[in-house]
């Protein structure tokens, strides 16, 4: 077994041409050795987001703090902790903080996920 506690895990900036805004992230599971997935927290400032991107593998986010936006271009949805949302393999879809507020997810995916921008 291994406990991951996200509070002592350093910040990194989530920076590239993905994200608007500050953004970072704190990674848990890396998808290394054994594992077949990639979890980490994502940690927005209010306004930032991502831009429209598709992923090869389904993408579940679990909101941990603030008032975030899942969007796709059918619908934009404000989620709040203890929100899950699945963004389906192969839909295009964004995700950030609301305007007035920062925004946490934990994000899980496949560790060999790929990840398509669409919005440049």
């Amino acid at each position: 077994m291994k406990v991951i506690t996200v509070s002592r895990i350093a910040a990194e900036a989530a920076g590239g041409r993905l994200f608007t805004g500050a953004v970072t992230r704190q990674p848990m599971i890396r998808g290394e050795g054994d594992a077949e997935f990639v979890v980490s927290q994502v940690n927005f400032s209010p306004g930032a987001r991502n831009k429209f991107h598709r992923r090869s593998r389904d993408q579940v986010l679990i909101v941990t703090a603030g008032k975030g936006i899942c969007a796709t271009e059918a619908e934009e949805i404000a989620v709040f902790p203890g929100d899950v949302i699945l963004f389906p393999a192969g839909e295009k879809h964004w995700h950030g903080a609301a305007p007035d507020s920062a925004f946490s997810h934990i994000f899980v995916t496949g560790a060999d996920n790929t990840t398509t921008q669409i919005e440049e």
